[in-house]
C-alpha cells in the first residue's frame, strides 16, 4: 500500500503585500481541501509545511503559485501512512524565521548557493569555517563533520555568536576574512545567516542549496559527511540518507527529541515532560498535560483525532 499522505515543506523570501487579506484565503482554502499544517506569512515572506491527500496539497500549491510573485515557488515533498498535522494554521508574523536584526533581506544579500554534490569538497578544505546554524538539540542527532556549533537555544542567537567568533575575524597578514559555509535543515535559517555576514562584510559566503533534507536525499551514503540524523519538526521526528525515518522520539511537552535514556528517567511522564524540559514548567502546567494525555490516550483508543494532539 503506498502512502497516503503528501507533505510539502517550502517557504520563499518575497515582497509580500496585503498579508491580512491573505490570511483568511488561505486558511479557507486548506481547510475546504482537508490539508493541515501551519502556514507562515509576513511582509519578507511565506514559510509553510502542509500535508494532506496528494491532490488536495497540489492544489494549495497551485493556488499559491497562480500569484505572479510566488510563481516559481519551490518545495520539497514526502510521504507517510500517518497524518503529520491534525490542525490547520495561518499565522502573520513579523519574520518567517526570525533573526531580530533589521534590515537583512536575503533576497539582496544571501550567500552563494552550493549544490549537494558539491558540498562536500567546499566543507573538505581546512581554510573554509563551516557553521551549523540549527538549534542545540538539532544538532545533538547529528551533523557534518567538522562543522562548528553554536550552541544555539533559537536562531535569534546566531547573529550575537557570530560576531565574537575569533575564527570569524581577519585572518593572517592580509587581514581578509575568511569563506564562510552555513548549512540548516531546508536552507531557510541560511538565507538570513548568510545576508547576515554579508551585511557585516564578508565577501566569501555560501549555504547548503535545499539544506540538510537535499543533501540526504540526494547524496550517497558511502561519499556522505553527514554523520548521524537530522531531526524534522513532524512526526518522522528524525531522517537519515533517503530521508528514511529515523530510530527518535519526541516529547510531546517541550517537543523536542528524546534523549537516550530519557524514558527510564524518573523526571520522564508521557506527554508531561522529559529530562530536558522537565524544570522548566510549573505544578499546574504539568497537571495541565496530564488531562491533555489523559484526554488523547482516551481517543487514541476511540480510534479518534484529538485536538489536543502535540503534532502541531
Amino acid at each position: 500500500m503506498s502512502a497516503p499522505y503528501l507533505t510539502a515543506a517550502f517557504y520563499k523570501f518575497v515582497a509580500l503585500p496585503d498579508l491580512e487579506a491573505r490570511k483568511p484565503v488561505l486558511l479557507a482554502l486548506c481547510q475546504a481541501r482537508g490539508v493541515k499544517g501551519l502556514i507562515l506569512l509576513a511582509s519578507e515572506g511565506i514559510n509553510s509545511t502542509l500535508a494532506g491527500a496528494e491532490a488536495d496539497v497540489r492544489a494549495v500549491l497551485d493556488f499559491l503559485r497562480a500569484d505572479p510573485l510566488l510563481a516559481d515557488l519551490q518545495h520539497k515533498e514526502s510521504w507517510s501512512h500517518k497524518a503529520p498535522f491534525h490542525r490547520m494554521k495561518v499565522r502573520l508574523k513579523k519574520e518567517i524565521v526570525t533573526m531580530n536584526v533589521p534590515g537583512i533581506s536575503p533576497t539582496q544579500m544571501a550567500g552563494t548557493y552550493v549544490k549537494p554534490a558539491d558540498w562536500n569538497a567546499l566543507i573538505a578544505d581546512p581554510d573554509v569555517v563551516v557553521v551549523d546554524t540549527r538549534n542545540d538539540y538539532e544538532v545533538e542527532l547529528g551533523s557534518f563533520a567538522r562543522a562548528i556549533n553554536p550552541q544555539l537555544k533559537s536562531f535569534a542567537e546566531l547573529p550575537a555568536w557570530l560576531d565574537k567568533q575569533p575564527q570569524l575575524a581577519g585572518a593572517g597578514t592580509s587581514g581578509k576574512r575568511p569563506k564562510v559555509a552555513m548549512f540548516c535543515t531546508g536552507g531557510i535559517r541560511c538565507e538570513k545567516s548568510t545576508a547576515y555576514l554579508r551585511a557585516q562584510g564578508f565577501e566569501d559566503v555560501y549555504h547548503l542549496e535545499g539544506g540538510i533534507l537535499k543533501y540526504l536525499e540526494t547524496v550517497e551514503p558511502e561519499r556522505s559527511l553527514w554523520e548521524g540524523a537530522c531531526f524534522v519538526f513532524d512526526e518522522r521526528v528524525s531522517v537519515g540518507h533517503g530521508l528514511q525515518p529515523g530510530p527518535h522520539a519526541l516529547c510531546r511537552a517541550c517537543r523536542q527529541p528524546l534523549e537516550a535514556g530519557a524514558t527510564a528517567s524518573a523526571l520522564y511522564e508521557a506527554g508531561v515532560s522529559c529530562p530536558r524540559c522537565h524544570g522548566t514548567t510549573s505544578y499546574a502546567q504539568k497537571n495541565g498535560a496530564r488531562e491533555r494525555q489523559r484526554q488523547w490516550e482516551r481517543a487514541k483508543a476511540r480510534q479518534q483525532s484529538h485536538i489536543g494532539d502535540a503534532t502541531l
